[in-house]
């Protein structure tokens, strides 16, 4: 086996530099995928039935087709629909956002249906607004159950970020594919892009178990 790390080590900061462009992506996708998320989840739970049809239709669409493509019609299709030159970092950030929300959207709403439903009904006998009712009694402990799964979703998000490399990107895995190309050598180079997804991967678990523990003693 004829491996030769020394010749990509000049190259590693090179790498290392595209963790800020990952994890841009990232959180960018996660905060506005879990918001968008949120609305979906009340939609769904809605007594208006048109907007129970949107967001069934909404999920249904964004989970039975695959990410790649999202991420290829909104990077080449809204520069000739909306005459808009969209950069990388927007189309990923909407594409990611987008079909992110399609799944948390799912989570949510279980959440919501778990809270035992006399709360509900004492904070309705009691007056309290609908939007209070949600925010400050409801959505508090479905988020509180639905942590390991929103945390699961932004290790995938992480991960399923290196598909921006498609796009032009200069994520790790698009650093890593160019260094392979300048040095003609590319088992080294994906090596440590998968090297640097690893510890990532890792340090938001372990930063999810501390958060978990900490909410578990607040019980």
């Amino acid at each position: 086996m004829d491996l030769n790390f020394e010749r990509i080590v000049p190259s590693i900061p090179y790498m290392l530099e595209g963790i800020k462009v990952t994890l841009q992506f990232t959180l960018l996708s996660a905060v506005l995928g879990f918001l968008w998320g949120t609305v979906l989840s009340l939609f769904k739970i809605s007594t208006i039935k048109p907007l129970r049809w949107f967001a069934v239709g909404y999920t249904s669409i964004f989970r039975g087709t695959p990410l790649i493509l999202q991420l290829t019609i909104v990077y080449f299709a809204t520069p000739q629909l909306t005459g808009y030159q969209i950069s990388a970092l927007e189309a990923g950030v909407l594409a990611f956002s987008l079909n992110s929300a399609a799944y948390i959207s799912e989570t949510i709403r279980a959440g919501i249906l778990a809270v035992d439903k006399g709360q509900r009904e004492a904070a309705m006998a009691l007056g309290v607004p609908y939007r209070r009712m949600m925010l400050d009694i409801i959505m508090p402990q479905a988020l509180k159950n639905i942590l390991p799964a929103l945390v699961n979703e932004s290790i995938a998000l992480l991960k399923e970020s290196a598909l921006v490399s498609t796009i032009g990107a200069a994520d790790v895995l698009r650093r890593a594919t160019i260094v392979g190309a300048e040095k003609y050598i590319y088992f080294e180079p994906l090596i440590v892009a998968g090297i640097i997804y690893y510890v990532m991967v890792m340090a938001l678990t372990f930063g999810a178990r501390l958060l978990e523990r900490r909410l578990r003693r607040s019980d």
